[in-house]
């Protein structure tokens, strides 16, 4: 992976939505939690690679809403750099737990939060059919349940 990338806080308004889109397919989910997060782009010489949404969720828990990298910068651990900027910033602020929600069917981001220490929390049956107008389908099958994931900051 690249080593001179850089990760700066910006606008919730300043936020490259194709990007978003890459990890919610809905702007209106989006639009949801977006201008009450903690926004931050990943960068390498001068251009957008990442980003990552964070949202207070009370007072203890911090939660990852969106984490995104552009295609042609993924499998390069700048992901899981994120998530680790994550943790830190969440300490930084006092919370004591990190929560990140995934769907059922995303197997290789399922596989890196546990490998980053996240554990399942809670399954949300059919989030995804009731929450979205579109089918979303990914590995081959429909994505139906929202998967809750949290790791406890020490």
């Amino acid at each position: 992976m690249e080593k001179d990338f850089v990760i700066e806080k910006t606008s919730s308004t300043m936020a490259p939505i194709e990007l978003l889109l890459l990890a919610d397919p809905s702007r209106e989910m989006i639009e949801q939690y977006l201008s009450k997060s903690s926004v931050f782009l990943a960068s390498s010489k001068g251009k957008t690679k990442g980003i990552i949404v964070l949202y207070p969720i009370e007072e203890s828990i911090l939660e990852i809403k969106n984490l995104a990298v552009v295609p042609s910068f993924q499998k390069r651990g700048l992901g899981k750099n994120l998530i680790l900027f994550a943790e830190n910033f969440a300490k930084a602020n006092g919370y004591t737990k990190l929560r990140i929600c995934t769907g059922n069917t995303s197997f290789h981001q399922l596989a890196l939060y546990q490998k980053l220490g996240f554990q399942k929390k809670d399954k949300i049956p059919n989030f995804f059919l009731a929450q979205y107008p579109e089918p979303i389908f990914e590995n081959g099958m429909q994505c139906k349940d929202l998967i809750v994931m949290e790791k406890e900051l020490k």
